[in-house]
């Protein structure tokens, strides 16, 4: 981030992970949504802290890639806050995002939202920010970062909005994510008013979410760049386009009764193998040699 904007597609599980790795990304993120719709349930936090850790363990250990993961809101109060930091971080993640909406959840690009008090928030990131200082004090690993989201666009307005995420700042968060804004000129008066809201010295990251049919038009990667933004997810994305091609696959079976007209859409079974770097008669390579997983990634 420090060298550029950087595009981090959501892995919906270990082996898009490691597609991701291998199309050549920095990073990767784990969605909410995603991991949750893969379970076959709607994104309402239905899904406890083990299930999320099990996917960024498996999402981690197949790419070896910075993870940023949705900790939706935290799992609970501050002290379970604190709980979700050490667990993500111990499961491979680099980093983890929680938002500031009232349990049961909500998509952000829904509207219904319902907020928590600003200094419920606040407490939450200052237990998080702790947690990730504790995580390796006095060492030379890389930080966990503790990125705060924040719904208030459409709940409480945009200026609301850019209060909440300085008061976010202050309490410690390395990343703002401000959520549900739906104009391209949004997210740049976004990043300009939180500069000025917030004092000189406050060094901080923005986050922005590039989802597909919601409050938020398609934007350039480079134009979120150019905008101050240094971290750009899309969550859902990979998951919408495999799921699509699953069920045109399952129509074109059901009416045609064979698999032959999909086979030239299909991964061949090399392919296949040579994703997850299998070779038939050979000792697989666990932890994955081949492949170039950076362990400092690991808190």
């Amino acid at each position: 981030m420090a060298q550029g904007v950087v595009a981090a597609p959501g892995a919906f599980n270990a082996l898009c992970a490691r597609a991701i790795a291998q199309a050549g990304f920095n990073s990767c993120y784990i969605s909410g949504a995603a991991t949750s719709v893969s379970a076959g349930v709607p994104d309402v936090g239905l899904l406890g802290l083990e299930h999320f850790c099990r996917v960024i363990r498996e999402a981690f250990d197949a790419c070896g890639l910075p993870i940023i993961a949705d900790a939706d809101t935290g799992f609970g109060e501050a002290e379970m806050v604190r709980r979700t930091v050490i667990e993500y971080a111990r499961a491979g993640a680099a980093g983890l995002h929680i938002e500031d909406q009232q349990f049961p959840k909500r998509c952000g690009h829904l509207d219904g939202k319902a907020l928590v008090p600003v200094d419920h928030m606040v407490e939450k990131v200052q237990w998080a920010a702790r947690a990730a200082r504790d995580l390796s004090p006095g060492s030379g690993s890389p930080p966990f970062i503790i990125c705060a989201r924040t719904d208030a666009r459409g709940v409480e307005g945009f200026d609301a909005a850019v209060a909440r995420a300085k008061a976010y700042v202050e309490a410690g968060a390395e990343m703002i994510f401000p959520e549900g804004l739906s104009t391209e000129q949004e997210f740049a008066d976004f990043a300009i008013r939180l500069r000025q809201a917030v004092a000189p010295s406050a060094r901080y990251y923005l986050l922005a979410n590039m989802t597909e049919f919601g409050k938020t038009p398609i934007i350039p990667l480079s134009r979120f760049g150019a905008m101050g933004y240094h971290y750009v997810i899309y969550p859902v994305s990979m998951l919408r386009v495999a799921m699509g091609a699953v069920a045109r696959a399952l129509e074109t079976l059901r009416d045609h009764g064979s698999v032959s007209p999909l086979l030239d859409q299909m991964q061949t079974r090399q392919q296949l193998y040579q994703a997850v770097d299998y070779r038939p008669g050979d000792p697989w390579p666990f932890p994955l040699q081949s492949h170039p997983i950076k362990t400092e990634n690991r808190p």
